[in-house]
């Protein structure tokens, strides 16, 4: 039994395709309720990363049939003594020492990079909820990492929301919000905003719960918004926006998004939604994301499903999720290794 391990060339189709496949076949496994492995965004990740993002992936063949792979992100506009990492093994492939020999070769990696921590998710059960496999949370704790962050993923099933009781959420919302107007768009942030959605996504790594993760701030001005938006652009994904602006001020001073890709339009991904602190206490979280739901369920007649993540210890967002529908599926651990 023989493992090797060489860089992915992005222009290498062929190692791409590989890796693809990888991929794929480990979260039919490990997450069957995820929406197919999105092509389009899984090739953009390497060729047209993140500003600020330098990805490193490798390919892993046993015998000579890819196996494995290895993808680090290194950001270089803050943060640059962390990487991000995700490890997967064909569930053909496990327990054969591929998981291994693609650890030790990013570790590699990342100390000739100079950088000295990295961090990855893994999956687990919920009481109650639907199977899921241990061995990426085994894997993490016996490569030296420590889980530094809980998360739980929940999913709202659009086909059966309550219209009254969204009504009776929005209208609660309204009724604290005086002084504020909320506005819409999709895609890129209109040129008034771009400056104010820079500032609010700067503040999520601040603002949100942490845990024991070790993160910088992220740096986010106007240059970083646009460049997140044409980096999107090329993944396909589609974003409906919401904001609540400050009338007094004609500051944006929440915001959230919703994104659908192109290759399920059934499925959504709930992103980013903050308040700025001077603002909080108006309901402008729950104001802006039940309406940016209804948007996009405008725009997308085929979605059914939408999932979101949240810290375990983000009591505020978790009660407005649940107010909307979401359900509780699955655990995720976010685990960081001191190199």
């Amino acid at each position: 039994m023989t493992i090797t391990i060489t860089p992915i060339d992005p222009a290498d189709q062929g190692a791409v395709d590989a890796a693809y496949e990888v991929r794929a076949g480990a979260d039919r496994a490990d997450v069957p309720d995820f929406p197919p492995l999105c092509r389009r965004r899984f090739e953009a990740a390497i060729r047209h990363p993140m500003p600020g993002n330098v990805p490193v992936w490798a390919l892993a063949r046993l015998d000579g049939a890819p196996a494995g792979y290895l993808a680090l992100d290194l950001p270089q506009l803050d943060n640059t003594e962390n990487a991000t990492v995700d490890l997967l093994v064909h569930p053909a492939h496990r327990r054969r020492g591929v998981g291994r020999a693609l650890h030790a070769h990013g570790r590699e990696a990342l100390r000739e990079r100079g950088r000295k921590r990295v961090v990855g998710m893994a999956v687990s059960a919920l009481p109650g909820g639907p199977a899921r496999g241990d061995a990426g949370g085994a894997f993490a704790a016996a490569t030296g990492a420590r889980p530094v962050l809980a998360e739980v993923r929940r999913r709202l099933d659009t086909t059966r929301l309550d219209p009254a009781a969204l009504d009776a959420a929005l209208a609660d919302a309204r009724s604290r919000a005086a002084g504020y107007r909320t506005v819409r768009w999709q895609g890129a942030a209109p040129q008034e905003y771009v400056a104010d959605v820079a500032h609010l996504d700067g503040r999520l790594m601040t603002d949100a719960p942490q845990g024991e993760l070790e993160w910088e701030p992220e740096r986010v001005d106007v240059e970083r918004v646009r460049g997140v938006e044409r980096a999107l652009d090329v993944r396909g994904r589609r974003r409906y926006h919401h904001g609540a602006v400050h009338v007094a001020s004609g500051r944006l001073v929440a915001w959230t998004t919703l994104d659908v890709g192109p290759s399920a339009p059934w499925h959504a991904f709930q992103q980013i939604t903050i308040v700025d602190p001077a603002h909080r206490g108006h309901r402008l979280g729950l104001l802006v994301k039940v309406e940016n739901l209804r948007y996009a369920l405008d725009h997308e007649p085929g979605l059914r499903a939408v999932d979101t993540f949240n810290a375990q210890a983000n009591a505020y967002m978790i009660a407005i999720n649940e107010a909307l529908g979401f359900r509780p599926v699955d655990a995720w651990t976010d685990w960081q290794l001191t190199l």
